[in-house]
């Protein structure tokens, strides 16, 4: 089935394409940011902090320091073993789908056994930040059912962490993803930590297009390997019929120095540029929709169940 998705209308993110913090903006503001839809970000999550921005500029909350040295700790063990070969192996291992068979919703209770560790502004388990961002985008977009769904399974690959799925750690899981096989910008986050990653001496790999051309299309590029690439090799890989912007946003909505940053640009062809605005969309969703409000679970559910049978089989090969 075919689905048309209408052209999104997003301002364009000036602040993120200039490197800078956003306080000016804030400051003009009142302290939150205006964008489409009628989302208005707020300047403060739902601990009373600061959210991150492109450097991930955590604030002071109880255990700070502590957090700060376990995600700097676990970015430097991302960074050094992220290879080229190691991403495509697991890329080869996972994408034959031979992990079970179950349904999205089951899914989505496996997955309410983890927090997210790398995440500096969720301390919740994940149920509770899919729905969420799911209830936010559908308050604002409530014509594009598509990008409810979306929002709702975005994370779902982080069932690798779950010992039936291998268990894996959660540096090669979850954070922020970047290309490999060409060289490491420097606006991914802790980038200093890249120089002790094999591919940082390999002299193709050190290049700006490395293995790649200009242009070339961002479904030819190899990601680091985690949550957001297994879940698109599962989309994939049973038919889905959500629209292409959906997998867009399901593989890059931790590629942070695309979206916030706008690295990589030279990597993307016109259907990328198209589908960037929708993960610029969703993006605001995905980080600033994370609330200690809980959603009604019951209230909701049918309304993602019917979701499920429209664009998903009933059971999905993982």
């Amino acid at each position: 089935m075919t689905v048309i998705v209408p052209e999104p209308v997003l301002e364009e993110n000036n602040r993120a394409r200039n490197g800078g913090d956003g306080e000016e903006e804030e400051q003009k503001n009142g302290g939150a940011l205006n964008l489409d839809g009628g989302f208005v970000v707020p300047g403060s999550n739902a601990f009373g902090h600061s959210f991150r921005y492109i450097q991930l500029a955590w604030t002071t909350r109880k255990r700070a320091k502590e957090e700060r040295q376990w995600i700097e700790e676990f970015y430097r063990i991302n960074h050094i073993n992220q290879t080229f070969d190691f991403a495509k192996r697991k890329k080869e291992e996972y994408g034959k789908l031979q992990k079970g068979e179950m349904s999205i919703w089951e899914c989505i209770e496996l997955l309410n056994e983890f927090v997210d560790e790398s995440d500096p502004d969720l301390d919740e388990p994940q149920i509770e930040h899919l729905l969420q961002s799911a209830e936010a985008i559908r308050r604002d977009y409530p014509d594009q059912d598509w990008l409810h769904l979306t929002a709702l399974i975005h994370d779902l690959g982080k069932v690798l962490l779950h010992p039936t799925f291998g268990g894996e750690p959660q540096w090669c899981v979850v954070g922020d993803t970047f290309p490999l096989g060409c060289a490491f910008d420097q606006s991914i986050v802790h980038h200093l930590y890249f120089k002790e990653n094999p591919d940082y001496n390999n002299p193709v790999f050190r290049t700006r297009l490395g293995v790649y051309t200009n242009n070339c299309g961002l479904h030819n590029v190899t990601m680091s390997w985690g949550h957001d690439e297994y879940m698109y090799l599962v989309m994939k890989g049973n038919d889905t019929k959500l629209p292409p912007a959906a997998f867009f946003i399901v593989r890059f909505h931790s590629f942070y120095a695309l979206h916030r940053s706008g690295a990589y640009g030279y990597l993307m062809n016109e259907e990328d540029k198209a589908m960037l605005k929708w993960l610029q969309i969703f993006n605001k969703y995905d980080l600033y929709s994370k609330s200690k409000v809980k959603v009604n679970l019951d209230e909701v559910k049918p309304y993602y169940l019917s979701l499920f049978n429209k664009y998903f089989p009933e059971k999905l090969r993982w």
